[in-house]
């Protein structure tokens, strides 16, 4: 990467009582250099800010060119976000998966949602899974030096002939040389394996668990976790991709198939080593495995066990924060998928036990996609109007934020909070996490806030 397509580093926020705030940096300004070092990414920028003395080049919103020293302690944060974490541009995918979710929407949305990345840093920096496919010699030097550990890595298959069919790029065949390569130098990933009925399941997925953990050995196991998760398919998929959806009868397979390996791997390695999502207990209609399956929650970002952690969150907050009964009676509309609602029945119960509020969940699934079983984050603005429209919704709809582009008040359909709220003539509140439903739901400011809503939606 040449340093002439390195873009300062636009700082997009100042934490408060920090040493960025001190100093007088601004949002908007933009960090060209750290000690004669022009930052590639949030790592380097890391890195570079660690020592005790730092000379800086900013460049204003003016333009204007500032020199900024600065002596701190070792490791201390300068209090800075950024617009983006990569400064360089993003590492392009250059694979042709036929399940990839981006050539599985509708033309004509707002770029980024086709934005192909197999970014290493992205994974490193927040989990986001690559292939491995996409990177230069260069790239992986710089993987070993800077100890960036672990990375999340979609295999689906260690089989050379069925990743490269799967992946559809003939360098995905050297997974297993590429394993080797982190577990020479002590370095760990997280492996997904995205099972497509008819390709990579059966035999196939034996094998690639087989040999997957046969790289979770020694103190510092080269592949620390598997994550085996269905494949999903939207009404807007390429109609030649060969891709089966998954059935109740085949999630049924899948499970037996995996809990039957775990058992393996306990008696081996003493975990389970690879975990199911949960879509597909969701799919076959069984019971989610109990809280302790989980360990320590390795692959949650990949839908395992997020479900499980999130009664066991609200069950453990509920005990804390509701109350016998709210001042201001309430009636809320709480949406969500419909692969969560025989989940959060007792959620709701439990929520409703509470005199003068009544919570509502309304379970969806998403026209949108064409999905039958719709996880609560694939909702979008228009299965919301389709779905809620003839309904009785009382005084607001509690909608979890996972539905909405990260900082933004958009969905995946590029409507917004706002369309929504004026189409069906009612306040939408946010909510952000166990703790904020409950929130929410009895909060004494309750006029306040619904009114605070309604004032956004009509601007």
């Amino acid at each position: 990467m040449s340093q002439a397509s390195i873009q300062p580093a636009k700082i997009t926020r100042v934490l408060p009582d920090s040493i960025a705030e001190e100093i007088g940096f601004e949002s908007g300004d933009a960090i060209v250099s750290i000690n004669g070092t022009s930052p590639r990414d949030l790592i380097d920028y890391r890195y570079l800010c660690a020592d005790e003395y730092l000379a800086l080049e900013v460049v204003d919103t003016a333009g204007k060119i500032h020199q900024v020293e600065i002596e701190k302690d070792y490791d201390a944060d300068l209090g800075l976000e950024f617009e983006t974490a990569l400064f360089d541009g993003l590492i392009q995918c250059n694979n042709r998966c036929p399940f990839c979710f981006i050539d599985q929407q509708p033309p004509g949305k707002r770029a980024s949602l086709y934005f192909k990345d197999d970014d290493y840093r992205l994974s490193f920096l927040y989990g986001s899974y690559l292939t491995l496919t996409n990177l230069t010699e260069k790239e992986w030097q710089r993987i070993e030096q800077m100890r960036l550990s672990p990375l999340y890595v979609s295999v689906h298959a260690t089989e050379p002939d069925i990743r490269s069919r799967l992946l559809k790029n003939s360098r995905a065949g050297q997974i297993m040389s590429q394993l080797q390569w982190f577990q020479e130098r002590r370095l760990q990933i997280h492996a997904q394996v995205v099972v497509c009925p008819g390709i990579n399941d059966g035999k196939h997925l034996e094998r690639t668990l087989l040999d997957l953990a046969s790289f979770h050995t020694g103190d510092i196991p080269a592949v620390a976790s598997v994550a085996v998760v269905p494949v999903g398919l939207t009404r807007f998929r390429p109609p030649e991709d060969e891709l089966i959806a998954v059935s109740q009868a085949k999630a049924i397979e899948v499970i037996t198939q995996v809990q039957q390996m775990q058992t393996q791997f306990r008696q081996q390695f003493g975990t389970n080593v690879a975990w199911l999502a949960d879509e597909w207990f969701l799919i076959a209609q069984q019971e989610l495995p109990p809280e302790s399956h989980y360990e320590d929650y390795p692959q949650i970002g990949n839908g395992v066990g997020s479900i499980r952690l999130f009664l066991k969150e609200f069950q453990t907050l509920a005990n804390e924060m509701l109350p016998t009964q709210i001042a201001a009676p309430r009636r809320l509309s709480w949406i969500v998928g419909n692969a969560v609602e025989q989940a959060f029945q007792p959620l709701v119960k439990q929520l409703n036990s509470v005199a003068g509020l009544e919570v509502n969940l309304i379970a969806l699934r998403s026209e949108y996609w064409g999905q039958e079983i719709t996880v609560t984050g694939l909702l979008t603005g228009q299965d919301l109007l389709a779905g809620l429209s003839q309904q009785n919704l009382g005084d607001a709809i509690l909608l979890p934020s996972l539905m909405l582009k990260h900082d933004d008040t958009k969905f995946l359909d590029d409507m917004t909070v706002e369309e929504v709220s004026n189409n069906l003539k009612i306040p939408i509140i946010p909510v952000g996490g166990v703790e904020d439903l409950i929130s929410k739901c009895v909060s004494a400011n309750w006029g306040r806030t619904s009114e605070a809503v309604m004032r956004v939606n009509q601007v």
